[in-house]
């Protein structure tokens, strides 16, 4: 099973003047090839890895700068970009800016990387044209190494090997007979079908009051100046240990869930569309704006769709099955009498039938439905064993739609960066 192992780096001033570099021609090799694909689709050709990766190999003689990196993290850019594209589509991969994308780049070639423990709390790793580098050991490496990504996070950068641990998916739970529904909340942010709350405040108050702070002061700096530089960084550090609770949060909650259960039912929930702008167009300005953009930063603080990628990878060790259901009708459905009323629920946390009087906490009786509708979705139209059928037109969960993407032919343009990356 490929598992994945992050440590912080220790790099002296030529090393991560080296690793900017590598950051900003990866940046400009992947803007380079998505414009190109997107210039191709627009005359309806298709341009995929293999003639991208050969009109590389000849840029590299009309702009030497190229070179300054290794050739295989250059081609496992392209490779990046090549999957992105047939995953999302051309015109939906989004461009790696320079103000927003933190640098990163990986070295697919794990036999030419080399670890070394060199004590207690610190080991070494070679890599390619970075030398040996010094690295925090703050969890064992556990298994043969396939690739090494470098990133930086903040001030600080970091080191994840993607490694061969050598253990297998169970074929059968421990627990075969257990399953739980989840409900995913704006209030709560994981409740299961047994009655359980999972929840805890990512920041401080204080840190709340200094962020509002330097958001007021970044709001008076100029554009490109110093000033602006130092108080973006002290903004990035709170709001990185605020993502780095969430994740932890996220990973110990998928834990307890698969341990117990052999079956962990979600919603199938479309947090990308979920949380769009209703900002509108100038011809049709959106309505509630105020009001769906707070609605908006509940959703994404709680992380949704990062406590259903945890599940995912718990399970794998588990051997757990993660389902996903309709959500249609799910917090409006008495768990007792299956009776559909948009008023059985109260109040956020209030659930009380208008038909039989049932009383329950809303995200339970939720949860309760989801787990219900994992046992009863045989129908064709997705139906919850309520009386009540999905959306006409509504999409099937991810995953049961097919892609089967058809390339379209070659075309004439090549890879040309137009100057190094700055």
């Amino acid at each position: 099973m490929l598992s994945g192992r992050r440590y912080r780096l220790e790099l002296d001033y030529s090393q991560a003047e080296l690793c900017e570099t590598f950051g900003d021609i990866c940046r400009s090799v992947w803007n380079t090839a998505l414009e190109q694909r997107r210039e191709y689709r627009r005359r309806g050709v298709w341009m995929n890895y293999v003639p991208q990766a050969a009109e590389l190999a000849d840029a590299k003689r009309d702009f030497p700068w190229l070179k300054d990196a290794p050739s295989h993290v250059l081609q496992q850019t392209l490779r990046d970009l090549d999957r992105a594209c047939r995953e999302h589509g051309t015109f939906k991969v989004r461009w790696r800016s320079k103000a927003r994308w933190s640098p990163s780049f990986r070295f697919p070639a794990g036999n030419l990387i080399m670890v070394e423990r060199t004590g207690r709390k610190w080991g070494r790793v070679k890599l390619p044209k970075l030398g040996w580098v010094r690295f925090r050991w703050s969890r064992p490496l556990g298994g043969e190494i396939r690739s090494a990504t470098v990133s930086r996070q903040g001030r600080h950068w970091f080191v994840s090997f993607l490694v061969e641990d050598g253990t297998a998916t169970p074929g059968q739970h421990a627990m075969p007979n257990t399953a739980v529904g989840v409900d995913r909340g704006v209030k709560i942010a994981a409740t299961t079908s047994t009655g359980d709350f999972h929840d805890r405040p990512y920041v401080t108050e204080g840190e709340t009051k200094r962020l509002r702070r330097l958001q007021q002061r970044l709001a008076r700096c100029e554009r490109g100046s110093n000033r602006r530089r130092t108080v973006l960084a002290k903004i990035n550090a709170i709001t990185g240990r605020v993502r780095d609770r969430r994740a932890d949060f996220c990973a110990q909650t998928a834990v307890g869930l698969v341990v117990r259960n052999a079956v962990v039912v979600l919603e199938d929930l479309r947090t990308r569309n979920m949380t769009a702008s209703a900002a509108g167009t100038t011809e049709q300005p959106g309505r509630n704006v105020k009001a769906k953009a707070g609605l908006n930063r509940v959703i994404l603080d709680k992380g949704w769709h990062m406590l259903e990628l945890a599940l995912r990878n718990a399970a794998r060790t588990t051997g757990t099955a993660i389902v996903l259901v309709n959500p249609a009708y799910t917090s409006q459905t008495c768990r007792a009498c299956g009776h559909v009323d948009p008023k059985n629920r109260e109040s956020q946390a209030a659930f009380e039938c208008t038909a039989c009087g049932h009383q329950d906490h809303a995200d339970v009786n939720a949860a309760k439905n989801i787990l219900n509708a994992a046992g009863h979705a045989v129908s064709g139209r997705g139906d919850l064993g309520t009386g009540r059928s999905e959306p006409h037109g509504a999409k099937p969960p991810r995953g049961t739609r097919g892609r089967n993407p058809r390339p379209l032919g070659r075309g004439g343009s090549q890879i040309r960066p137009t100057s190094r990356p700055v």
